[in-house]
């Protein structure tokens, strides 16, 4: 698996959204699209990420850049996320990681126990 680098071109997708409408990156030409890959909802830290992303839509806006969250969460839970959490943007789910894998992003969690010491 390859992680991509900054000039590489995103693979294409089309995945379901949290209202279980498909999102295709092909469909975005010209606009900038920011998307980050989560483990999953309503976690400390996907939280942070989430409402942080969430309290900057007019600012990306104005840059032309769209969000989209992906998870391999089912359709149904990240339904309620976007709802609990008053999202903004779009959630994806990405269930059998295959996108993740095509952005080179999923694998097991690691730690650097040296950046703890």
């Amino acid at each position: 698996m390859n992680r991509l680098v900054a000039g590489d071109k995103a693979p294409l997708f089309t995945l379901q959204d949290d209202q279980d409408k498909p999102v295709s990156l092909a469909d975005l030409a010209g606009k900038k699209v920011l998307v980050y890959f989560y483990p999953r909802a309503m976690t400390p830290g996907c939280i942070t990420q989430a409402c942080g992303l969430r309290d900057s839509k007019s600012e990306l806006e104005a840059h032309n850049t769209v969000v989209f969250g992906i998870s391999p969460d089912p359709v149904k839970k990240l339904a309620n996320f976007v709802l609990k959490k008053e999202l903004n943007f779009p959630l994806l789910s990405d269930e059998d990681h295959a996108v993740a894998d095509a952005f080179g992003v999923w694998g097991e969690k690691k730690f650097n126990l040296d950046n703890f010491i």
